[in-house]
């Protein structure tokens, strides 16, 4: 956002002051002339009368979480020292500066909130050979920090399938496999 203000020549009855091509003064409520000088607005008014406004561009707003978010209407709404004092302690747990500006410039300039992304989901499949000649859906089982167990099954693991994010598909080296992508409500 730049810090540079525009000015103009209102009336009281909301008409700006604007030129015609031939620069003849007119006053129009939808139209007006603006000027990065505030002097030379300032000498128009005198001139052709109306009184000088200022146009600042609007703040740019801070992108903030939703738990942020709650604590910044929490303090705007604060109807006790308590509430306050709540606002201060969330800031406080921070301890960082960073931190604390961009929520005090979210509190001046106004904010957005981020929705978190929905990582998109995947079952994949292993084919069977043999007698079965099927798709078998691969689980995972996290039984140790360090290492991931795999069970290949037409069943159904603690009643649902495992879902892979594209994050563990990547990781976990399971591009070789077929996937499908899954929403709550099914298959794509």
């Amino acid at each position: 956002m730049s810090e540079e203000k525009l000015y103009a020549v209102k009336t009281d009855e909301g008409e700006f002051l604007s030129f015609s091509d031939d620069g003849d003064s007119v006053w129009n409520k939808a139209v007006g002339h603006f000027e990065t000088d505030k002097q030379k607005a300032r000498s128009w008014a005198y001139n052709r009368g109306g009184h000088v406004v200022t146009f600042v561009e609007e703040p740019e707003k801070v992108v903030v979480s939703p738990e942020e978010a709650k604590n910044i209407d929490a303090l705007i709404n604060a109807k006790s020292y308590q509430q306050v004092i709540a606002f201060a302690t969330f800031i406080f747990n921070h301890k960082n500066s960073k931190f604390v500006k961009r929520i005090l410039k979210a509190i001046t300039n106004g904010y957005t909130i981020t929705i978190p992304a929905v990582d998109t989901k995947y079952l994949v499949y292993e084919n069977v050979g043999g007698n079965t000649h099927g798709k078998f859906v691969l689980q995972a089982r996290w039984d140790h920090p360090n290492h991931v167990f795999w069970n290949v099954s037409s069943q159904l693991l603690n009643g649902e399938e495992y879902r892979f994010t594209q994050e563990e598909i990547k990781r976990l080296n399971l591009k070789k496999y077929e996937t499908k992508e899954v929403t709550d409500d099914g298959i794509r």
